[in-house]
């Protein structure tokens, strides 16, 4: 999931420089309107290339899925009210 995530973002972001170059380089020879939209579209494809990037997956971790550390998941699940102290525990 992670490396298809990060595919999408390299190729909207590729794609983003593309419009700039081509914008610039090709288009405001005929247009120098068109090459102001094209350059407005290529400006909103980063923000959207950043929200796909780092959105999260169905079989993404999340904050607060267990780390696997023994102890500081017992810290934070303490800390969360999850469960118990142990000097809670003792008499």
């Amino acid at each position: 999931m992670y490396a298809r995530r990060r595919h999408v973002y390299f190729a909207m972001m590729g794609t983003c420089i593309v419009l700039f170059v081509l914008a610039w380089g090709v288009v405001r020879l005929w247009s120098v309107p068109a090459a102001v939209g094209l350059c407005v579209f290529a400006m909103l494809i980063p923000p959207v290339a950043a929200m796909m990037a780092n959105r999260r997956g169905p079989d993404d971790r999340w904050w607060d899925d267990p780390s696997g550390d023994a102890k500081s998941d017992e810290w934070w699940d303490e800390l969360d009210g999850k469960k118990r102290s142990r000097r809670e525990d003792r008499p």
